[in-house]
């Protein structure tokens, strides 16, 4: 088996977001069930995006269709947690982008879980791939980082 790779870091990270955690957060076991972390990770995304006017929820002809996501856990977190939420792209591809996200507790600067989305941009009423935009495009590169942790070109 191969090792764990250790959690990333706040430096990691392009762009930020600050999320509370909620009482229903938790789970019987006293801290923030599985499922929240991804719901954190698509609201992360998302806001970002309509922050950036990428993404018009009500009738953008242009949407962004999860295809791939995941998850490493490494430390708990609870209600009444504030989380720090980190946002990067490793990728941009023709229509799709890979976001990496990682979920700070506070001011802590381990991520106590991190994961990605691979999103496929489609048209709304086809759902067929579409290819992004150039406006887009521009705003992801200021969030891109390559594999070895250097801002991609």
């Amino acid at each position: 088996m191969a090792a764990r790779s250790a959690p990333s870091r706040a430096s990691d990270y392009k762009a930020w977001r600050a999320i509370t955690t909620r009482w229903l957060d938790n789970d019987a076991y006293g801290h923030m069930n599985n499922v929240v972390h991804y719901s954190l990770f698509d609201s992360a995304v998302n806001g970002w995006l309509i922050e950036k006017s990428m993404l018009d929820i009500n009738g953008g002809g242009q949407i962004g269709l999860v295809v791939e996501t995941g998850c490493r856990y490494f430390s708990e977190l609870a209600f009444p947690d504030l989380i720090r939420v980190g946002l990067r792209a490793d990728r941009i591809g023709t229509s799709s982008v890979r976001y990496r996200i990682g979920l700070f507790r506070s001011d802590s600067e381990i991520a106590a879980a991190e994961g990605y989305f691979v999103h496929v941009y489609v048209d709304r009423k086809t759902r067929r791939p579409k290819p992004i935009p150039e406006s887009f495009r521009c705003a992801l590169k200021e969030i891109l980082v390559s594999d070895n942790g250097d801002v991609a070109e």
